[in-house]
């Protein structure tokens, strides 16, 4: 995506600016979202929006929960999107830390069934930005 100086991205014959706040919480909200799992997550979910063209515009970890702000494009399945961020992320942090998620988890779980996902105009997206921000504090 090509972001042009009216702060609207183009591609071949559209302009557009879509923004997504997602929220996912962990299964049972357990506080399974430690410090090395934290790292790791924010770190997979940078590479995984940048493989999909998707702009990240802010993110943060809580104990049991995750905020994304991220830019799409028109074309893009949400509920695909969601589905495969929760499985590919699930997947690999199950394989990296099993220790850390046994003692919560028996069965291979990771997130919630459920989650938010909000469209943001450009006038709220500061704010939401600032929110997701000072999550820890």
């Amino acid at each position: 995506m090509k972001l042009k100086k009216e702060g609207y991205y183009t591609n071949r014959h559209r302009c557009f600016l879509l923004q997504y706040h997602l929220v996912l919480v962990t299964k049972f909200r357990h506080p399974v979202i430690t410090d090395e799992v934290e790292e790791e997550l924010k770190a997979y979910t940078k590479c995984f929006f940048e493989r999909r063209e998707l702009v990240l515009q802010e993110m943060e970890c809580m104990p049991d929960h995750i905020h994304i702000l991220f830019d799409g494009m028109p074309q893009i399945n949400l509920a695909e999107l969601v589905n495969a961020y929760k499985t590919a992320t699930s997947r690999r942090l199950r394989k990296l830390y099993p220790e850390a998620l046994s003692r919560y988890y028996w069965k291979p779980y990771f997130w919630s069934l459920s989650y938010f996902i909000g469209s943001d105009s450009d006038r709220s997206v500061q704010a939401v930005k600032q929110y997701i921000q000072n999550q820890k504090n």
